[in-house]
């Protein structure tokens, strides 16, 4: 008998987006669901097919494949493209991956028909560990290479992981069969939870290991090398893999997670990939011109040429000067913002040079635009207030 569209037996169309697509076989996985519909031939045969169908709905390559080809896509040595051929047989005797996505968010199992989800393999895994470290603007923008030592555990040397002794061997657990999980009946529900026993397991140990008490890890503080890439920001995430806590009895290990903070800088301040410096100069450099020089994140110099008449607060940008980029060769725009700075302690001589200035005429607007532009503005101010 030909098979049924898989677009028609999840009840979408073939525009449908993924999360529709989820939304459907959801809610007819729990309509045709086995234990719904106990000793029910024609509803576990619907089951296998709506799984069947969102398994090759699920996936853009495969969706794509039986766009173009049909059934015919995944038959054994149908013509479709390479890659697809020779069928699915994950789903004899048992459920396949369309039912481990949704029903391990729905009834948290391990699967239904002696079959072993995800979670069962999963049992006993490791705990990620957070590291944080704190690095310096510098360090941010070169990147760097380092050490770290992490305290956590380790896989038991002694029994190899296993938790038992020397010469003895874990056994199945008489409570779950191996499956790590049990079954009971609520009402409507059949609800599986981790077995009590060897929790979650499938393996008790008679004989434990002196070493590690059972557990298959030990306390361990181990070094690390850690790569830190050019062009990180504060917060930054590294993830090293299996370099979290060790697992129980040879489960897998956690994850390691370092965490970076960026230390302030005592002269740039780092705005993305920008890098933001204020830098004091002379009044007399300001008003009459001239030319400074700056510190730049990569340890060089950068030169700067000041017009005459500078104001306060005036910015000078200099491209490429600013932090390295993540994952790119380029890199951010340095931006110099000039304080100017008003002389003290003034000679003599000098005060009476300014004082001959000022009453030249050096403060009228000609000479300072700001000023005379601010007090014009207050006059007329005034000038309104008095209408």
């Amino acid at each position: 008998m030909a098979k049924q569209d898989f677009y028609e037996l999840l009840g979408v169309t073939k525009s449908a987006d993924g999360d529709e697509i989820k939304r459907a076989y959801r809610k007819l996985a729990m309509k045709f669901h086995p234990d719904r519909n106990p000793g029910d031939k024609d509803a576990e045969q619907k089951f296998k097919d709506i799984n069947e169908a969102y398994e090759i709905l699920k996936d853009a390559e495969k969706r794509a494949a039986y766009d173009r080809f049909g059934h015919a896509a995944f038959e054994q040595g149908g013509g479709g493209p390479g890659g697809f051929g020779g069928g699915f047989g994950g789903f004899e005797g048992g459920f396949g991956g369309g039912f481990a996505d949704i029903f391990e968010e729905m009834f948290g199992g391990g699967g239904f028909g002696g079959a072993r989800g995800p979670r069962a393999e999963q049992s006993g895994r490791g705990s990620d560990m957070r590291f944080n470290m704190d690095i310096t603007l510098e360090d941010a923008f070169n990147g760097k290479s380092t050490e770290i030592r992490v305290p956590g555990t380790a896989t038991c040397a002694e029994c190899h992981g296993s938790g038992a002794a020397k010469g003895s061997e874990p056994q199945t657990c008489p409570t779950c069969g191996g499956r790590g999980r049990v079954r009971a009946q609520q009402g409507f529900f059949t609800v599986e939870r981790t077995c009590p026993t060897c929790h979650g397991q499938g393996k008790t140990i008679k004989d434990p290991c002196r070493a590690c008490s059972g557990s298959g890890r030990v306390h361990k503080e181990k070094t690390l090398n850690v790569t830190i890439p050019a062009g990180v920001e504060d917060g930054t995430r590294i993830r090293l893999a299996g370099e979290g806590e060790a697992g129980v009895r040879g489960a897998p290990p956690g994850d390691l997670y370092i965490f970076l903070s960026i230390r302030p800088h005592r002269i740039f301040e780092r705005d993305g990939a920008n890098i933001h410096v204020r830098v004091p100069v002379p009044m007399t450099t300001a008003a009459l011109g001239g030319a400074i020089e700056v510190p730049t994140v990569d340890g060089h110099r950068a030169r700067i040429n000041i017009p005459e008449g500078t104001q306060p607060g005036q910015q000078f940008r200099l491209r490429g000067k600013g932090m390295s980029v993540l994952r790119s060769k380029s890199r951010g725009d340095m931006f110099v913002e000039l304080n100017v700075e008003t002389p003290v302690k003034l000679t003599k001589k000098q005060k009476e040079l300014l004082e001959e200035f000022r009453n030249s005429g050096g403060g009228d607007e000609s000479h300072s635009p700001q000023s005379g532009g601010f007090f014009s503005k207050v006059r007329e101010l005034w000038e309104d207030l008095k209408d």
